[in-house]
């Protein structure tokens, strides 16, 4: 799939687009991500392996859905086209912060977003080997023993600072 993505600077301001966003990732280029942490109604957080035959990160557990913002997306738009591309909901996640991210394969500018799902969710077999719903503590042992994304954790434990500080 040839995503066409809008490079961005340190500032998160559109300079131009990329060809690719395979381009954006091998020249290094900063580009948008849009992901969202599901929960369901018990307040449990949807984890999923990626599929093997994804070309980035196969087989590797992931604590958010998302991927790249194309052009001329906002942030919660590409999230909402992911969480329908990737898991066959509509739904309209809320667009919680954003980051410079330098934890996952290129630097990126993460837009991290919430949204409560119906636990019933149907993954794209293409996108998704598996999926179940953790707690909490659940997750942060999972985030310990299994193997996840590197910007997982990052993701997980800033929306986790995220959520602490609006109580």
């Amino acid at each position: 799939m040839n995503e066409l993505v809008e490079r961005v600077d340190d500032q998160d301001r559109v300079l131009g687009v990329a060809v690719s966003r395979q381009q954006a990732v091998r020249e290094g280029w900063l580009h948008r991500v849009a992901v969202t942490v599901c929960r369901d109604e018990r307040g449990r957080i949807l984890v999923h392996r990626r599929s093997e035959q994804l070309s980035r990160s196969p087989g590797l557990y992931e604590v958010q859905v998302g991927g790249a913002v194309n052009v001329g997306e906002s942030y919660e738009e590409a999230a909402a086209r992911e969480l329908a591309e990737e898991l066959g909901i509509r739904v309209l996640p809320r667009l919680l912060f954003t980051f410079l991210n330098r934890s996952g394969l290129s630097p990126h500018w993460l837009g991290v977003h919430e949204a409560v799902v119906p636990d019933a969710v149907v993954p794209d077999p293409d996108e998704i080997a598996w999926h179940g719903w953790l707690t909490e503590p659940e997750l942060r042992s999972a985030l310990l023993e299994w193997r996840f994304t590197p910007d997982s954790p990052e993701a997980f434990s800033r929306y986790l600072t995220f959520r602490t500080a609006q109580s």
